[in-house]
């Protein structure tokens, strides 16, 4: 007796054709559109709280020439996020390839721009730090672009000195001697969160690149030495270290330890569900610089414990991602991609953890943005670019798993 397979046909279709349907593999989208939804969801999240933050400032002496333009960081911040979306489409279609082979001279255009911010006349100073480059429309900031210049260059660097990396002297002492360079004009300006985020980086590539695991925990302790170093050889930055280990001291909460305490009394009005969003009073010139490094601590007291957990989920998935799809590249041959990859989550992951952490009191206080959420020009665009060169490595993927060719 025959077994005859029923089939459900539909119009004029054939047995044929409706089982050639019925065995055709799924269509794979050509760019991880879930990638996508979450960081566009984190920027303009993050222009919401952009504007709750800062509706106030006008009103404060230090912004007086903005006279009663609330909406002003609103309005730039969207047009940040558009120019940002604009440079990240370009750079998309860039292939990888592309990026790799520019990598080095692009890792030496980006030095050139850190030593051109400490010329006076040219490079601007805000706050008694001098990072950024004038352009007008905006100040440019040479240190947020050296971070994905730098992911570049590390990753570029471990595949064509592959054979080398069980070596201190032609494995790591190059890149040493790079970051070392880089550092020192960081100081200068000075940026020692940028400096700390662009080593955690160019230590993360040469580790996943096969680096010695010996040599890495030792020159692991001889830098935490030399952050301790710079700390303690710094008054003011020693200063700020003994306020964090006890902001409530007398002196430190009205002192170096303003900020921190001004942030935790944020977090605690917040509470499980916030005070809602609009309602901050920490913004309201309390809180020094709301909406750039403590953005997190507005998040905190609007939409409490709920917002602050959504926020740090959305940037788990962005992180796992990332060395999910770096690992998938290294799993297709395409080192130079896979660890370029996971070295931008490596960069997110850092920079997040530690604005998280000094809004949270549990690093010493460190002027550093929360990635495609604070306000900023150079931080939004280079987040974006940087998150395209990942679209790109995972368009790339999807090529090769469907037997294409790059």
């Amino acid at each position: 007796m025959a077994f005859q397979i029923p089939f459900k046909f539909s119009g004029t279709a054939s047995p044929s054709e409706a089982i050639a349907e019925r065995t055709r593999p799924s269509k794979m989208m050509d760019y991880d559109q879930p990638l996508v939804w979450v960081v566009l969801i984190l920027m303009l999240f993050g222009m919401v709280m952009v504007y709750s933050a800062s509706i106030a400032l006008p009103d404060s002496p230090k912004f007086s020439y903005l006279q009663g333009r609330h909406e002003y960081f609103l309005y730039r911040q969207a047009g940040f996020i558009a120019v940002s979306i604009a440079a990240a489409w370009f750079a998309f279609r860039i292939p990888v390839a592309v990026w790799q082979r520019f990598a080095p001279l692009m890792f030496v255009g980006t030095l050139f721009l850190l030593m051109l911010v400490l010329v006076p006349g040219i490079g601007v100073s805000v706050n008694g730090a001098r990072r950024w480059l004038s352009l007008k429309v905006f100040n440019l900031q040479p240190s947020e672009m050296m971070k994905i210049v730098v992911v570049l260059y590390a990753a570029d660097f471990t595949v064509r000195k592959q054979q080398f990396m069980h070596k201190l002297t032609k494995g790591f002492m190059p890149m040493a001697f790079a970051v070392g360079v880089v550092g020192m004009l960081l100081l200068l300006e000075p940026d020692l969160g940028a400096f700390g985020v662009i080593v955690c980086i160019a230590m993360g590539i040469l580790f996943l690149g096969g680096f010695n695991m010996i040599w890495f925990g030792g020159i692991g302790a001889i830098l935490v030495l030399v952050f301790s170093s710079i700390i303690a050889l710094s008054p003011f930055r020693r200063a700020r270290m003994f306020a964090y280990l006890d902001p409530w001291e007398e002196g430190n909460a009205l002192d170096k330890a303003y900020q921190l305490t001004h942030s935790l009394i944020a977090f605690g009005r917040g509470e499980l569900a916030g005070v809602g969003l609009g309602n901050s009073v920490e913004k309201l010139h309390y809180l020094p610089e709301a909406h750039t490094d403590f953005i997190m601590a507005v998040i905190g007291e609007e939409l409490g414990l709920a917002g602050v957990l959504v926020t740090l989920g959305l940037f788990y998935w962005l992180v796992k991602r990332a060395f999910d799809i770096g690992r998938q590249a290294i799993a297709l041959d395409q080192f130079f991609a896979g660890l370029a990859a996971k070295g931008i989550g490596i960069w997110l992951g850092v920079q997040t953890f530690i604005n998280m952490g000094v809004n949270l009191g549990l690093l010493p206080t460190k002027g550093l943005t929360l990635p495609l959420m604070s306000y900023g020009g150079s931080g939004v665009l280079i987040n974006c670019v940087g998150l395209a060169i990942l679209l790109r490595i995972d368009y790339e993927n999807r090529v090769l798993m469907r037997g294409g060719r790059l």
